[in-house]
């Protein structure tokens, strides 16, 4: 009997319930995690890369003997659009370095945002930051670095950033190691709350399958969170207790389940990540038992 797929579920970084147990370090959190029913975590260095290489694997080792699967988000600062050849190199270093941290961590997957508009014309940017991440990726792979290795472009939330979903998909439909990272809190910001049913999921889904082809997006990287928006897009991060935001999680839940995906889906809520985590594996397992 062929072994069926599911999802995996976990937080971006520790919650505030892990630090009120009385929990310190990231070290803790992979044995916490699996005790939470968790499968996955999301290491951020948005912030830089700020690690021994010896933590690193310290730490990969523990998540892997939990059985917790590993992906890191690299530093905020890419911007693979930009006029400046400085930034530009080290926005490619924060690539390579990233890969350098997978390989220590034992994780497979480095999630990046594409980059900024800045003052240029926006569809010009995107074209631009299109070309340089996937000549960039393609010598990537003649190199033989990415060997097991995925790298996530995400979609954002604001008019500016590069990243809709149209956009990341044309990215990722041009490398084999390239796969998108869905944040749906952001695409839901970016069109002012438009993420409702089970339709506007499938409507995304399905136009990933047409375009990057089933497997890849049956293996998709979901961040997901409620997140407040204005006219230009996403102001901050909220919990599901939030009544006001969207989306909600079910609508998406039905739409994997209808497609058979199972993508690595990171919780990025303000600080109940490991709760809402929780919440959306249990929505997932049940409706995954009444189709069954």
């Amino acid at each position: 009997m062929q072994e069926v797929k599911e999802a995996l579920f976990g937080p971006s970084g520790n919650s505030e319930q892990f630090y009120e147990e009385g929990y310190k370090t990231t070290l803790q959190a992979p044995k916490w995690l699996k005790e939470q029913g968790l499968d996955a975590f999301e290491y951020s260095f948005g912030r830089g890369y700020i690690m021994p290489s010896e933590t690193a694997k310290k730490l990969g080792e523990e998540f892997n003997q939990q059985g917790i699967k590993l992906s890191l988000h690299a530093p905020y600062f890419i911007n693979f659009a930009s006029p400046d050849d400085i930034l530009l190199a080290k926005t490619r270093g924060y690539i390579t370095t990233g890969i350098k941290f997978l390989r220590n961590f034992g994780a497979d997957r480095l999630v990046f945002h594409p980059g900024s508009a800045g003052k240029m014309d926006r569809h010009e940017a995107f074209v631009l930051a299109k070309e340089r991440i996937v000549e960039f990726v393609n010598n990537l792979e003649e190199q033989g670095l990415l060997e097991g290795i995925y790298l996530c472009p995400e979609t954002m939330g604001k008019s500016q950033q590069i990243g809709t979903y149209e956009e990341i998909l044309q990215i990722c439909a041009q490398n084999k190691h390239l796969i998108p990272t869905f944040d749906f809190g952001h695409i839901n910001a970016l069109t002012q709350g438009a993420l409702k049913t089970k339709q506007d999921f499938l409507k995304i889904l399905n136009r990933s399958i047409e375009v990057i082809g089933f497997e890849k997006t049956a293996n998709a990287h979901i961040h997901f969170s409620k997140i407040q928006y204005a006219e230009k897009g996403e102001i901050r991060h909220l919990n599901f207790d939030d009544q006001i935001y969207g989306p909600d999680f079910q609508p998406l839940a039905e739409a994997l389940i209808e497609l058979n995906l199972h993508p690595r889906i990171l919780s990025e809520s303000a600080g109940h990540q490991s709760q809402d985590a929780k919440e959306m594996k249990s929505i997932y397992q049940n409706l995954l038992a009444q189709k069954r």
